[in-house]
């Protein structure tokens, strides 16, 4: 039989849905939110009505009721760390999705929505690899400074999805190939998927990593440390820096990888110069990664938007082609993934996962005092 499967992505200032018939999507949009409305919600929690009331405007517009579907698909943040998988929406998960205690994101209301929706027709509803999801080895935990400890932070919805792709044009399962997975856009997370499992990465929230359009990476410490003290910065200040501003939107003054390749043809050296060490620093982690997996790599696979540009991909090529093959997955594929993790689970493919509430990681047991 077929299934129909409704997906969602709560974003900051807009909402993803999208519906499947198994693994044709029969619509897809982006909903876009004026700032000025979300103004009037005092809380993320609160705007869960506003955005459930445009989701149903948006799928009636399609033809399509709440009750054709036979099951419910989200992006759901604001959960403990957990391992991959797809996970059953349950109370606990409602709990701390509205708790806003690990989370004040929107995407806290991927869950509250569909749960909403699964409760009113007694379909199944469920959340496929969440952004808390944490796979590292404990090794991968460990930094330079006692008690700060290296997260997982990264795209893993399209990291995963885009690995299954891979894995299944070369014949094989997901469980059975090792890749390094760099998911390109706004935000940039680069890692190791060994034998279905994630076990080490850079962490997109606090700091880690190549540089990306809108995000520092890694940068030298003491230089930092010594703005931070200069007087001159406050904690938000820093902290827009590393997460909003940095990249190449603090050398060039725009995240517009297609921009800054313009200028770099009229003539601007500046541009390119930070064009090629865009690919040059994630080259260099790419690498680092190929050492986690002990250099055996099925593929390389680039993905995110800035993975349409032809151009950055042989350059990557140049860089780290000699590790593996390296193929692009241009754009994202979230409602691709839902849909896919969902249908899984229907066609009796791949068992659920309890969401228990309880983190991966909460320290090392055997850490000295």
């Amino acid at each position: 039989m077929s299934y129909k499967i409704f997906t969602l992505s709560p974003g900051s200032t807009s909402t993803k849905c999208a519906v499947f018939e198994d693994d044709k999507c029969l619509f897809k949009e982006n909903i876009s939110h004026e700032p000025e409305v979300l103004k009037q919600f005092p809380t993320v929690n609160s705007q869960r009505p506003f955005r459930v009331g445009v989701v149903m405007a948006v799928l009636h517009s399609h033809g399509f009721q709440l009750r054709d579907m036979d099951a419910f698909a989200a992006y759901s943040g604001g959960l403990e760390s957990t391992p991959g998988g797809v996970f059953p929406v349950n109370q606990k998960m409602l709990v701390d999705a509205m708790s806003g205690r690990i989370a004040d994101h929107p995407a806290v209301l991927g869950s509250q929505i569909i749960g909403e929706f699964s409760t009113a027709l007694g379909k199944p509803a469920y959340v496929i690899d969440p952004p808390d999801v944490d796979e590292f080895e404990d090794h991968a935990r460990i930094s330079g400074i006692k008690g700060i400890y290296r997260e997982s932070h990264v795209h893993v919805l399209n990291h995963k999805e885009v690995a299954r792709r891979m894995a299944s044009e070369l014949g094989r399962k997901y469980e059975d190939c090792n890749f390094v997975v760099c998911h390109v856009g706004g935000g940039l997370s680069v890692a190791a998927h060994c034998k279905g499992k994630i076990i080490d990465a850079n962490d997109v929230v606090n700091g880690d990593g190549p540089m990306a359009p809108n995000r520092t990476g890694y940068v030298p410490l003491l230089p930092l440390v010594k703005k931070c003290y200069s007087g001159s910065y406050t904690f938000e200040d820093i902290k827009a820096l590393i997460a909003r501003e940095g990249g190449l939107k603090s050398l060039m003054g725009t995240d517009d990888i297609l921009e800054i390749k313009k200028l770099r043809d009229g003539g601007d050296k500046w541009a390119g110069l930070v064009y090629d060490a865009f690919a040059y620093n994630l080259a260099k982690y790419i690498g680092s990664y190929a050492c986690v997996l002990e250099g055996k790599v099925d593929a390389i696979i680039m993905t995110g938007g800035v993975s349409n540009d032809e151009e950055f991909i042989e350059n990557i090529r140049r860089y780290a082609g000699w590790i593996a093959p390296v193929k692009a997955y241009g754009g994202d594929f979230e409602m691709e993934a839902l849909a896919a993790g969902a249908l899984r689970v229907l066609r009796g493919e791949e068992e659920t996962k309890e969401y228990t509430g309880e983190p991966v990681f909460s320290g090392f047991e055997y850490e000295p005092e």
